[in-house]
């Protein structure tokens, strides 16, 4: 098995489904709505991806400004590939493409909230968030 990793190689709204489809994140992610799913990746501006020929095997999806914050929103390795290292590799390639001095920041899905304090990630109690249909100051 080769596989080989790309920056900002494009990638379909199709083969960005296909993986979560593969991966457990799709369970996390509205797979009913194609085009939330379409504008996750073509908003995002980087993109580290991973392949074994022309199927997506792995992502690593971010909104970053490259200097202060990179917020990493999609982690995802297909199920027949994962612990072979596609997922920290992605992780190293996503750091590579930053400033010295930009924090990666990312929520963890349930099941891998021990992965990435492994990796030496920092765990944060101060994140927050405001869900669809909350309003601010209510």
């Amino acid at each position: 098995m080769t596989i080989e990793f790309k920056v900002n190689h494009p990638v379909t709204a199709d083969q960005f489904i296909g993986l979560l489809e593969s991966s457990t994140l799709g369970e996390r992610r509205p797979m009913q709505d194609r085009a939330c799913l379409e504008g996750m990746v073509a908003n995002s501006n980087l993109i580290v991806s991973a392949w074994d020929g022309s199927l997506l095997v792995g992502i690593a999806r971010s909104v970053t400004d490259f200097h202060y914050a990179c917020y990493l929103s999609d982690l995802a390795v297909h199920e027949d590939y994962q612990r072979s290292g596609i997922g920290k590799r992605l992780q190293l390639l996503t750091q590579s493409q930053l400033g010295p001095h930009c924090k990666v920041i990312l929520l963890a899905a349930p099941a891998a909230s021990t992965y990435y304090g492994r990796l030496g990630y920092a765990h944060n109690e101060r994140c927050w968030l405001l869900e669809p249909g909350v309003t601010i100051g209510n």
